[in-house]
């Protein structure tokens, strides 16, 4: 009997998340609704949810009037019921983020810097930090579950690109991140790729409410990318499905990109905000972000205007590449570009991919991503949420390894 209580103790555990995921994808719900999203009996959401309220998870937002029978109580989620801080380490900025449990940005700040030392993060972080819990006050504090973080792969490499101190790659070779905020902030703590960060915000937030296969690409300063099938973010089994940045493809036409030696270009290359900059400048505009693009200088127009259509060609053999492999319904790209040319870089990628997709392949949506330069730390901030709340089966597993979980989004 005993170990019969304790399945049915787990099980209830799962469709608590449940419940919440349904009411996160539908930003409000009734009962009914719930019920039939999660196939759950009426009577079983009715105390699931009477609980997630008393709890402080969900909140009644009014009555739906005009259908049949009584009006029905519509609830979503409270925004005060848990609190998550995420980071997005990048290689040129650090961006804090803290959201409530209904998503909502309660605060956001970046920090730019020449490159990303592990003393500088952790003064950085820890300041973000004591910033956020003195706006959130001691009793909302006290709901503050934990931190994630998003940051490359090979943080300290590619010095030879970005011009990175010598020992900058050293110190993070030695440096746990992961234990360093866990030991001083006595929370749990979360690392993912920021590519992959990026498309779990999308899954979540963005156009994952319409897709539940894409590939996500991000324009950083290197490329990277993020694989969602099912609603559920692929990370393989070293973390590195869709890095993008390797992906080989033909010959830059930018006078600023060098030859390389062997027979192919690497994506990061061709479509990095690294090799946007670094065109500009090699030709005469000096700029140190890619935000500086926003408004457009004069002089800069027709040097983007090369860049635009290089990226797009290479990440049109790129999609193609991928979708020969995995079938998606779409491909979302997204990243530091200020939203104007975003857009008409991805139109230049329709375009190119459309002249040179073979035949035998399904054509995806090809779609600017929703969530721009503050995806890689929103979706960090979502991590410590799906662990503790998200519907993953492990909660009826009782998962007890050190593995990646699998984050399932609307």
């Amino acid at each position: 009997m005993a170990g019969k209580g304790s399945n049915s103790v787990q099980l209830r555990h799962y469709n608590e998340r449940v419940v919440l995921d349904a009411v996160r994808r539908f930003g409000q719900a009734s009962k009914a609704e719930i019920a039939r999203f999660a196939h759950l009996t009426p009577p079983a959401v009715a105390a699931i949810v009477e609980a997630l309220v008393a709890g402080g998870y969900l909140a009644e937002n009014g009555k739906r009037f005009g259908g049949k029978g009584q009006p029905s109580a519509m609830y979503g989620l409270a925004s005060g019921g848990a609190y998550s801080i995420g980071f997005h380490i990048g290689r040129r900025a650090m961006d804090a983020i803290l959201i409530d449990f209904a998503g909502q940005t309660c605060a956001f700040e970046t920090h730019d810097y020449d490159h990303p030392d592990p003393d500088s993060i952790k003064r950085l972080g820890a300041a973000a930090i004591g910033r956020f819990k003195s706006q959130l006050g001691s009793v909302h504090s006290s709901r503050l579950i934990g931190i994630g973080i998003s940051a490359p792969y090979f943080i300290g490499g590619w010095d030879e690109e970005l011009g990175f101190p010598g020992d900058v790659q050293l110190a993070w070779r030695s440096f746990d991140l992961k234990g360093h905020f866990a030991d001083t902030q006595n929370l749990p703590v979360m690392i993912e790729n920021d590519a992959s960060a990026a498309a779990v915000a999308e899954l979540v937030y963005g156009l994952g409410k319409k897709f539940s296969d894409f590939l996500h690409i991000s324009l950083s300063t290197f490329v990277g990318g993020g694989l969602v099938l099912d609603g559920t973010l692929q990370t393989g089994p070293n973390g590195n499905t869709a890095a993008f940045g390797p992906f080989p493809v033909t010959h830059s036409t930018l006078s600023s990109v060098p030859k390389p030696r062997g027979k192919f270009e690497v994506l990061l290359h061709r479509a990095s905000i690294y090799t946007l900059v670094h065109h500009l400048r090699i030709n005469g505009i000096d700029i140190k972000r890619v935000r500086d693009l926003d408004p457009m200088p004069a002089a800069a127009r027709t040097l983007v205007s090369e860049w635009q259509d290089d990226c797009a060609d290479a990440l049109a053999q790129a999609i193609i590449g991928s979708i020969a492999i995995v079938d998606v319904e779409a491909v979302v790209i997204d990243g530091l570009l200020p939203a104007p040319l975003l857009m008409e870089t991805v139109a230049r990628v329709r375009q190119c991919f459309s002249e040179m997709v073979p035949p035998g392949l399904i054509a995806p949506t090809i779609a600017a991503g929703a969530l721009g330069a503050r995806g890689s730390a929103l979706g960090a901030s979502i991590l410590p949420l799906y662990l503790m709340f998200g519907p993953d089966t492990g909660v009826l597993m009782k998962k007890t390894n050190d593995k990646k979980p699998l984050l399932i989004g609307s």
